[in-house]
């Protein structure tokens, strides 16, 4: 029996949703704890998806709240929202994800279960995801071609760790693939802190050459050097996502949803509007919650005019006289202005038709740079 607990969030975004299809189909063996952090500001679809997930897995998915806001008769946002005196989240103060995202799921956790999360960060993107400052709580990246999180990758290419990795080497290399290893593993890496650039170089060098030599046996060499440290993994004897060679992009997550039945959530979907008797396609191009500032304008332009209701909900949290809007130097009744709308929406025609791909329903596929912006947290 493992002494692993397997977790994996789902944050009613598609990638979250399509991990945890993926993994149940793909390691029917391996005992999934899924659960997700309710902000209380989301649309309607993504609890539909929630539903659709939870009917397709047969297993509930745990809905996590912070203590102080899940003893109150607010929803969270709301109840963190008046904790702050009215001060709404930003991209530089984003108390929204630490205090009802990140700290439920730690103390959900605990202190001394080791702990696997499974992140949907996919192949054809390239950023990190979160990785708990916990000792026992392991971030793993099913969907792409290296599954291991950034701290571990540090860990494994110190060099006063590579004689572990090359012992390993040594058990399935021979003649030249095996000097290619020892050149890669001995070749210059710097620790030092004002050199934060260079060590991401070397170590992507080392990195996509030892893949390029074998994704499994790196996958096995990484798992043998976990062995001898305090990691969640080192606690297991095998591990089933140690032989996985799958790389999932975009379509793939859109692919597994549709034909799981789960479904895409509907806000994915593009929506016809007109403008100077031009025509464009606007949706969202993110889960999370309603008024999220890491929206684009036309994301917002989208939600007052579909969901109208919930754009003046979102306009009430505004405070003008202390300058507290959610987007930078312009507030919310500036921007639905019908000279600022028209504008915005040409502004968007213009970008979007040197991108268009008119045979994606979907708007992520023609501004795919969206989705690097925002807390991993909340939109995988």
């Amino acid at each position: 029996m493992s002494k692993v607990k397997h977790v994996l969030g789902i944050s009613g975004g598609k990638d979250s949703a399509a991990l945890a299809i993926y993994l149940h189909e793909k390691y029917p063996q391996i005992d999934f704890t899924y659960y997700y952090t309710d902000t209380g500001k989301e649309l309607d679809e993504t609890y539909q998806l929630l539903e659709n997930i939870e009917i397709y897995l047969g297993k509930k998915i745990l809905h996590l709240v912070a203590n102080d806001a899940a003893e109150s008769s607010e929803n969270p946002f709301d109840f963190f929202y008046k904790s702050f005196k009215g001060y709404i989240p930003s991209a530089t103060a984003r108390w929204c994800t630490n205090m009802m995202k990140l700290q439920p799921f730690e103390k959900f956790v605990g202190e001394t279960i080791p702990t696997l999360s499974y992140v949907g960060i996919r192949g054809d993107e390239n950023r990190e995801g979160y990785i708990s400052k916990k000792n026992n709580i392991q971030s793993i990246f099913p969907f792409r071609k290296n599954m291991w999180s950034e701290d571990v990758l540090h860990k494994l290419f110190n060099p006063e760790n590579q004689e572990v990795v090359l012992d390993y080497y040594n058990s399935v290399f021979k003649g030249e693939k095996l000097d290619k290893v020892a050149e890669l593993l001995h070749s210059e890496i710097t620790f030092k802190r004002h050199q934060r650039l260079a060590t991401d170089r070397q170590i992507k060098y080392k990195l996509n050459g030892l893949m390029d030599l074998g994704v499994v046996d790196f996958n096995h060499a990484t798992f043998q050097f976990l062995k001898g440290t305090e990691y969640p993994l080192s606690f297991e004897e095998d591990y089933a996502l140690l032989d996985n060679e799958d790389v999932l992009v975009r379509d793939d997550v859109f692919r597994i949803l549709r034909e799981s039945g789960v479904g895409v959530p509907a806000y994915y979907n593009k929506i016809e509007y007109e403008v100077d008797g031009q025509k464009g396609e606007y949706a969202r191009s993110r889960s999370g919650c309603f008024f999220c500032f890491f929206q684009q304008k036309i994301e917002w332009v989208w939600l007052y005019e579909q969901h109208p209701e919930k754009f003046k909900e979102a306009m009430a949290y505004e405070n003008l006289k202390e300058s507290f809007t959610w987007n930078q130097h312009e507030s919310l009744e500036e921007l639905i202005h019908p000279d600022r709308i028209r504008q915005i929406k040409l502004d968007h025609l213009k970008r979007t038709n040197k991108q268009k791909s008119d045979d994606s329903p979907y708007l992520l596929d023609i501004l795919d740079d969206t989705e690097g912006d925002g807390c991993t947290a909340c939109f995988v």
